[in-house]
Formats: C-alpha cells, structure tokens, sequence
C-alpha cells in the first residue's frame, strides 16, 4: 500500500496531473485527434491559470489548519511529547553531511522548545523515511543531529526510525512510548497535517494532545479571506499540500486506519 500510494500521488496531484493532461493533449492533437487534444489542452491550460490567479490551495488548508487550535499549557502537566518527521531531507543531509530542513521546520524548532519547558515529559520522535528511494539515512537520524546541534540532550528522546507514513509512525512509536492510561501527550506536527494525524493515533488507542505548528494560512478568526493574485508556483505548492491531506483523510477513513 506504501508503494502504491506513492506512485498514485505522483499522477494526481495536481500540477502534476494537469502537465499529464497538457502533454497527452499535444500528443493527441499530433496523432490527428484534434478534437481530444484541443480539449485536453484547454482544460490543462484553463486549470493552470485558476490555480495562478485563485487561492484555490488556502481554501482548500484553512478548514483544516484551523480544525484544531494550539491549546494553553500553562500549569498543565504534560506527560509526553511526541513530533512527527516530514521536516527533514535525509538523502540531501547524508550528501552534505549537514541536517538539511524543509519548510516544516517548525516541527523540530516546538519540539525543542516544548521538551525544554516540560522537562519531566518523555519525548519521541517518529520519523524514518517517506520516500520509495531509499537514502542512506533516516529521518531520526537527521533529527537527532539537529537536536544535538541544538543543544537538547538526545539521551531524553525516543527514536522510532522506520516508519515510512502516519499510519506507521503512530503504530511504530506507540510500543517504544508506552503511553499510560489518563497520560497527557502532545502531538507536534504540521496544522494541515494534524486532523489525519490526530485520527490515526486515536485508532491506535492512543489519545493525544494536538499542538499544530507550520501554518500556512491565516485564520479564520482573523478576519481576511485568502487574496486573489497572480503567483502560480506558490499557489501550486499549496493547492498540492491541501489536497493531499483531503486526499489523505479519506484514503486513510476507507483503510480503516482512522
């Protein structure tokens, strides 16, 4: 399943998918089957210049960046933390020999900072690779360098180094964390990821504590709406992430893994 879900994302998602369509056209149209290949080229074409000018992605995150806002911890107990991978490159760090960090940074950066002001929790990281090319080192293994680097004594983590999704991170970590009955765990991982992540560790039996980070909307409570504009790299990148947890949500709710 790891393997199709891989290759399956790789045709739908979207900028992906429309450049299908784009090159399927002009192929159709070159074979004489103008009819097809004009169509397929409009469609593609027309797709492309919505997903420039509306913020077809921010419509489509917010609903569930905002599913589940930070809580308060202040004089809260907190029993455990436990971070996500996704936010490192491991193939990238093994050729550089250096942790090289992608744009959900924000993961590690709460995560130091959350063990640092709840020095009695236990902490974990679950994270190995989320790739079908295996690189020579392991999410973990980049995180516990970044974690050394910056200063958190890595004898106090648990890492769990061979999950390859969310399913297999909560899975995999569960045993090695041995989360108590009535324990209070923080989930750090991105908020756009958090609603599937959040559902996957409650089908493992194991209720935790969301604590979003890397947000890439504005709230709604903030009271402005996602701008029109004229920017289809950034659009694209977003309206991608989107859909792959709405993509994701419900793969995961008919695999019964929510």
């Amino acid at each position: 399943m790891f393997a199709v879900s891989k290759i399956a994302w790789a045709v739908i998602m979207p900028g992906n998918f429309l450049a299908l369509a784009l090159g399927l056209g002009l192929l159709a149209w070159l074979a004489g089957w103008r009819g097809l290949g004009t169509g397929l080229v409009l469609f593609a074409g027309l797709a492309f210049l919505a997903i420039a000018i509306l913020p077809l992605g921010s419509w489509l995150a917010r609903p569930l960046e905002d599913r589940h806002p930070r809580p308060e911890l202040e004089g809260r107990r907190i029993d455990g933390i436990i971070v996500l991978g996704g936010a490192s490159l491991p193939a990238l760090s093994a050729d550089r020999d250096a942790p090289q960090i992608n744009m959900a940074a924000e993961r590690l950066i709460a995560f130091g900072a959350l063990a640092r002001a709840h020095p009695q929790a236990r902490l974990v990281f679950a994270g190995g690779q989320g790739t079908l090319a295996k690189a020579p080192i392991s999410e973990a293994d980049v995180a516990r360098r970044v974690f050394t680097e910056l200063g958190l004594p890595v004898a106090r983590v648990i890492f769990e180094g061979d999950s390859r999704n969310t399913h297999e991170n909560a899975a995999m970590a569960r045993p090695l964390a041995d989360p108590k009955p009535g324990e209070t765990w923080l989930l750090v991982t991105s908020a756009l990821h958090m609603p599937r992540a959040v559902q996957v560790f409650a089908a493992q039996d194991w209720p935790v504590l969301p604590y979003p980070v890397d947000y890439l909307t504005l709230s709604r409570e903030s009271g402005v709406l996602p701008g029109i504009g004229f920017d289809l790299a950034g659009h694209l990148v977003l309206l991608n992430a989107a859909m792959r947890e709405w993509i994701g949500l419900a793969a995961y709710r008919l695999l019964g893994r929510t």
